[in-house]
């Protein structure tokens, strides 16, 4: 089912159990890429029978990406240079929390706690979950961020919510990622671990992409969380 109201980003959403959904996983792209990529990621995570879920698969806007030559694409923020960590678009990833805040919000409306929100999300989208999740002001669930980075690492102090202190985070990368260097996942997950985040690490020998063995480790985590 795809839904659209006016003043919310478009989104896939995918329930899964009999009930009313207990539980939301808010799942955020990367960089080209729409909502549509990790649908196929649902019936792979093994959630259990007799948990109601419901996955939300948002797309991000349209804009100019400078690294591609001003091509548009969906984007959660612009990239400048190919040292992504530099030179930070920081009004759109602002512009983008608060499109991402908004869908949080429209989860509590429907009726499911702000604890059983979880943000997910890969390179672009798993920046933004970061970032989004660790500034929220309603407590979360959890933090599932693949193959990305913490953006605006400098700020975190000063606009972290402390609601949002204890929140487990998961932080998973490839040692062979040529998009996102191992080396600043590692510098954003030492800057999470200095803040005092519980934060779980996991790397593997791929690129830029997923593996089975990720996501079964997702699938653990994940069911972790859910049989609070």
């Amino acid at each position: 089912m795809i839904y659209n109201p006016a003043h919310l980003l478009p989104a896939i959403e995918i329930e899964i159990g009999t009930s009313q959904p207990v539980y939301a996983v808010i799942w955020l792209h990367g960089l080209g890429a729409d909502g549509h990529d990790f649908v196929p990621i649902v019936k792979e995570l093994n959630i259990p029978s007799g948990v109601s879920i419901r996955f939300v698969f948002p797309h991000a806007p349209e804009r100019p990406v400078s690294i591609n030559n001003g091509y548009i694409m969906r984007a959660w923020y612009d990239i400048h240079a190919a040292d992504i960590g530099w030179q930070q678009d920081e009004a759109g990833i602002r512009a983008s929390q608060k499109a991402i805040d908004q869908m949080i919000e429209r989860e509590i409306e429907r009726g499911i706690s702000s604890r059983n929100i979880f943000l997910a999300g890969f390179s672009q989208g798993g920046a933004m979950a970061l970032h989004v999740g660790l500034r929220q002001t309603m407590p979360l669930a959890g933090i599932i961020a693949l193959s990305c980075y913490l953006p605006l690492a400098e700020m975190l102090n000063s606009e972290a919510s402390i609601v949002n202190a204890s929140i487990p985070i998961l932080m998973m990368h490839g040692i062979h990622d040529p998009i996102v260097p191992l080396a600043l996942a590692m510098y954003s997950k030492e800057k999470l671990l200095s803040a005092k985040y519980s934060l779980e690490w996991h790397q593997y020998p791929m690129a830029h992409s997923v593996c089975a063995e990720e996501i079964d480790d997702i699938s653990r985590w994940l069911q972790g969380k859910l049989a609070r």
